[in-house]
C-alpha cells in the first residue's frame, strides 16, 4: 500500500517555529504517519518540505506569511485524523496567568502599543522575514534578539550597521541563548544571579558555562548571545563589541567571559584590544583555538568547565577521577561522541585532541579532519547540525534527533564508549534523560559500549537536574559533573581496556 500526502494550507497564520516543531512532532508520534511537518510556508521551509516527500502540488502555492501543514501515511483515513489532530492543536487558545485566553498581538507595532515598556524583542520568525521584522524592532527603539537562522551574512551586516548606529543591540540571527536580567530567553537555564557577564557566539556553550558557574556558587548578571557569526571577518564583531560596551557599563557586572569557537586573527585582535581597555578582569575561550598573547586583565582557557572554574576564582581545572571499574569490552576502543550541544561536540574534540587521540567530525575544531575525510579513530558528531536537523526539531527538543546513531553505535563492534550530552532548561524536551533511558532499555547488548553523559542545566531548571541524572544512573549510564569530565572519563575507559 503506497503511502498517502496531504497538505493543508493557513493563509496569514503565524506561530513560532519551535512551537510548530513541537507540534509536528506530535502528529508525528501518532499510529500510521510516517512523516508530519508543521512550517511556515517561506521558499526554503517549502524546499525542505518537498525534499521530505511532504508536499504536493496543492501545498505549493502557499506564500512566505502562510502555514503549511503535511503529513504523510499509510491510509487516508489515518492522514484525515492527523490532519484533524493538527488543527486542534493550532486552534488551541493560550492560556494566560489570570486564566482567561491571552491576547496574541498579530504585529510589533501592537505589541508595542500593549507593553510600552518593552526595550527588547524575540524574533523567531522564517529567516526570510526575520531582518525586516529585525529592523522594525530597533527602528521602535527596542533591541533584538534574533532566533531565526536562514538570514544571509550580508543581511546580517547591513542590520548589525544600522543597529550600531541607533545604539540597539542585535543578538543573533541563529541566537539561541540568552539570559537578561535574570530571565531565560529560547533555550536557557534558570542559574543563580551574580556579578558574571557572559558573551557567548554559541548556545550550548553558553548554557554550559553559565550553568556550571552556578554550580560552582557563582552568579550570571547577563549572559548575551551574539551568533555564530558575529566573530567572521565579515561583521567584525559589531554585537560582541557592543555587548562588552552594555557589560562595561553595568555596575552588576564585575568579570566578563567570552564563548566562541576560534575568530580569525583580525576579529580576535579587535575583541582583545578592547578587553584590555575594560576596568574589569575577563575570561576567554575560544573552543579549538591556538594560545593567544592575552591582555593583563584576562586569561585565556581551553574548555567551557575551565571557563566556569576561571571566573569563580576556582584555580584547579583537574578532570574528576572517573568511576573505578570504567572499562570497556575487548576489541571496543573508540569513542563515539553523539552531542546535541555543537560547543559541547568542539570541547570534547579539544579534550581528544589535547590527549593525542586521533578522530574526525562532522562539525570539527581547527586540526581536526572532517568526517568526509575519511581515517580511523574516535567519531564527534554534533546532532544540531542542519544535516540532521533540517526540516525537523533540533535534538534538545526532540531526542529521538538521536536515536539511529545511538543504535548504530550499540551495534559497532569498535566503539567501546557512547558519549552524550544532555541539555535541559527552557525550551528543551520535558524529560530527555527518560527518554534516553528507554531507547537504551529497548537497545543495549550485553557486550555492548558503556555510555558516558553530563547533564547541562540546573535544579532550577523544569527538568530539574537531579532527576535528570538519575535517571540515566539508573539505565546504567555514568553521568560525569560536566562534559568535559564526561570526555575525560571515556578515555580513561577505553585505555584501561588496552
Amino acid at each position: 500500500m503506497s503511502a498517502i500526502t496531504i497538505n493543508e494550507i493557513r493563509k496569514g497564520f503565524y506561530l513560532d517555529s519551535v512551537a510548530l516543531m513541537r507540534m509536528s512532532r506530535n502528529i508525528a508520534d501518532m499510529e500510521g504517519i510516517e512523516e508530519a511537518a508543521m512550517m511556515m510556508g517561506s521558499p526554503s521551509n517549502r524546499q525542505i518540505m518537498e525534499d521530505a516527500g511532504l508536499l504536493i502540488e496543492y501545498g505549493k502555492e502557499a506564500g512566505g506569511g502562510d502555514l503549511i501543514i503535511g503529513i504523510r501515511a499509510v491510509s487516508q483515513q489515518i492522514a484525515d485524523a492527523a490532519l484533524a489532530e493538527a488543527k486542534t492543536l493550532l486552534d488551541r487558545p493560550t492560556r494566560s496567568s489570570a486564566g482567561g485566553e491571552a491576547w496574541r498581538p498579530r504585529t510589533l507595532r501592537a505589541a508595542l502599543k500593549m507593553k510600552t515598556e518593552a526595550n527588547l524583542a524575540l524574533i523567531s520568525v522564517p529567516g526570510d522575514f526575520a531582518v525586516a521584522e529585525a529592523r522594525k524592532a530597533i527602528r521602535g527603539g527596542l533591541h533584538a534578539m534574533i532566533f531565526s537562522d536562514n538570514v544571509s551574512l550580508e543581511q546580517e551586516v547591513q542590520l548589525k550597521q544600522e543597529a550600531r548606529e541607533l545604539g540597539r543591540l542585535v543578538m543573533g540571527p541563529d541566537c539561541g541563548t540568552a539570559i537578561i536580567n535574570g530571565v531565560a530567553l529560547a533555550f536557557a537555564n534558570q542559574v543563580t544571579r551574580g556579578s558574571i557577564g557572559v558573551i557567548g557566539a554559541s548556545g550550548t556553550g553558553t548554557q554550559e558555562v553559565s550553568c556550571l558557574i552556578s554550580q560552582y556558587e557563582g552568579g550570571i548578571s547577563h549572559a548575551i548571545g551574539v551568533g555564530g557569526r558575529d566573530l567572521k571577518t565579515e561583521v567584525g564583531g559589531i554585537s560582541t563589541l557592543m555587548a562588552i560596551d552594555a557589560l562595561d557599563a553595568d555596575p552588576g557586572t564585575s568579570h566578563l567571559v567570552f564563548v566562541s569557537k576560534p575568530p580569525p586573527a583580525s576579529v580576535a585582535s579587535i575583541i582583545l584590544e578592547r578587553i584590555a581597555e575594560s576596568k574589569k578582569t575577563a575570561t576567554i575561550c575560544f573552543l579549538g583555538a591556538d594560545v593567544l598573547l592575552m591582555p593583563a586583565n584576562a586569561k585565556q582557557v581551553f574548555t567551557l568547565k575551565a571557563a566556569a572554574q576561571h571566573a569563580v576564582g576556582i584555580s584547579d581545572d583537574a578532570a574528576a577521577e572517573a568511576p573505578s571499574g570504567i572499562t570497556t569490552p575487548n576489541g571496543r576502543n573508540l569513542i563515539h561522541g553523539l552531542f546535541s550541544g555543537g560547543t559541547l561536540c568542539a570541547e570534547a574534540q579539544v579534550i581528544l585532541r589535547a590527549n593525542n587521540e586521533s578522530m574526525k567530525s562532522n562539525a570539527p575544531i581547527p586540526g581536526v579532519p572532517s568526517l568526509t575525510d575519511g581515517g580511523a579513530g574516535h567519531i564527534m558528531i554534533d546532532l544540531g547540525d542542519d544535516e540532521y536537523t533540517q526540516g525537523k526539531p533540533h535534538p534538545m527538543i526532540d531526542p529521538t534527533v538521536r536515536d539511529a546513531t545511538i543504535i548504530e553505535s550499540i551495534n559497532n563492534t569498535t566503539v567501546g564508549v557512547v558519549l552524550v550530552d544532555v541539555v535541559i532548561g527552557f525550551g528543551a524536551h520535558e524529560d530527555p534523560a527518560g527518554y534516553l533511558a528507554s531507547v537504551l532499555k529497548a537497545n543495549t547488548l550485553e557486550d555492548g559500549p558503556i555510555f558516558i553523559a553530563s547533564v547541562t542545566g540546573t535544579e532550577e531548571d523544569p527538568q530539574v537536574r537531579s532527576v535528570q541524572i538519575a535517571k540515566l544512573e539508573a539505565a546504567g549510564v555514568r553521568v560525569a559533573s560536566n562534559n568535559a569530565d564526561a570526555a575525560e572519563w571515556a578515555l580513561a575507559a577505553i585505555r584501561s581496556s588496552g
